[in-house]
């Protein structure tokens, strides 16, 4: 475990000029008493670290939205991360972030859904293995395979790529999670396990191309993995690129207008803002409309960073941002993130726009107009 001197020095902690614009640009500071600037100062200056209460240290989403706006290039969510680690090693974390692990450890998901489990939406597809001359992987991702609403965005993907004529396959239940949460709850020992497990998947079948429907698969294979030997995109990347070769074509009209929300781990953490957009603009009939903040200044859903496993009271920032879409005149919220996905759908729930307003991925977007 680090000292304080130790994270002081790792995280550049004495670079910091305290102008506190981690904090007043942090999306869930308000509502958790997340106070990002204070820590570090406690840390850097007084050679205090502290495990701080589970509203405050368990409600960061790690967006880096911080990181985004800090003046001196830091990036605070990082040293909150490493914070967490220290709680992790501790025991301190809620009963739901330690049966995620836990999961993840013995099952390869976070869900606690046994491993056998892991490709029964493929079942009627009967989607090809990666071992069987497939170019390209399709890492379909813990939330996209087990969770029965994100399943549905696996299986468009799927007609999108095959109607392409794109030459994929996937790991079957012989995938495992990624990582992304893992490492952004701090348990850093057991990200490593992951990785060394996952290279070692994709090394077998030789796999250079890998296609994520997550962009925290996306961001964990792209900037943590520490690799070279496979080149990770995100799906809207590869539909993009599809569509504009000519390989992907459509023949149905959507009337809709949509708006588009970016995630966290694909815009802010990685610059992905215009392949989204030229993919909803291609649909023949949609109309695309847009946040007030959008792009790098778009607002977090609440699902990252382990926020999936541990709630943190208050208003979800899932609820103004779906009234938000509502009150735009659009018809489809369209998202990119399986996480966003379901806390947009509960937040129209909670909210009562059910009717109002329908949350769908892009890829679902396009398999209606196929």
């Amino acid at each position: 475990m680090m000292n304080a001197q130790e994270i002081t020095q790792k995280h550049k902690l004495l670079e910091c000029i305290q102008c506190g614009m981690c904090t007043g640009s942090c999306p869930v500071a308000k509502k958790g008493n997340l106070n990002i600037r204070r820590y570090m100062r406690e840390a850097a200056t007084f050679g205090k670290l502290t495990i701080h209460p589970q509203n405050e240290l368990w409600s960061c989403t790690t967006c880096s939205t911080c990181g985004v706006r800090c003046p001196k290039g830091l990036n605070p969510y990082e040293f909150l991360i490493d914070v967490r680690s220290m709680a992790v090693e501790e025991g301190q974390i809620a009963p739901t972030i330690r049966d995620a692990l836990e999961s993840i450890f013995k099952n390869g998901n976070p869900w606690g859904r046994v491993r056998n489990k892991r490709s029964e939406w493929n079942r009627e597809l009967n989607l090809k293995h990666i071992s069987q001359g497939a170019e390209t992987l399709f890492y379909v991702g813990c939330t996209s395979a087990y969770d029965p609403r994100v399943q549905s965005v696996s299986k468009s993907l799927a007609k999108c790529f095959e109607k392409a004529g794109l030459n994929f396959g996937i790991l079957g239940d012989e995938e495992n999670c990624c990582g992304s949460e893992v490492y952004g709850m701090g348990e850093k020992g057991l990200f490593d396990f992951l990785v060394e497990e996952n290279m070692k998947a994709f090394n077998k079948y030789g796999v250079k191309q890998v296609v994520t429907s997550c962009p925290h698969g996306y961001h964990a294979f792209k900037n943590r993995y520490n690799q070279s030997s496979f080149e990770p995109q995100h799906h809207t990347q590869t539909l993009a690129k599809l569509i504009e070769t000519g390989r992907l074509t459509f023949s149905k009209e959507v009337n809709k207008k949509v708006i588009y929300h970016d995630p966290c781990f694909l815009g802010k953490q990685n610059g992905i803002y215009d392949e989204p957009r030229k993919v909803i603009e291609s649909v023949p009939g949609a109309k695309l409309v847009e946040f007030d903040r959008s792009r790098s200044r778009s607002v977090c859903c609440e699902g990252g960073g382990g926020r999936m496993w541990v709630d943190i009271p208050g208003e979800r920032l899932a609820e103004n941002r779906v009234k938000e879409a509502a009150e735009s005149g659009a018809e489809i919220l369209a998202v990119a993130c399986p996480y966003c996905l379901l806390t947009f759908e509960d937040a129209v729930k909670t909210t009562g726009l059910e009717g109002k307003i329908q949350i769908m991925d892009i890829a679902e977007l396009l398999a209606q107009a196929i």
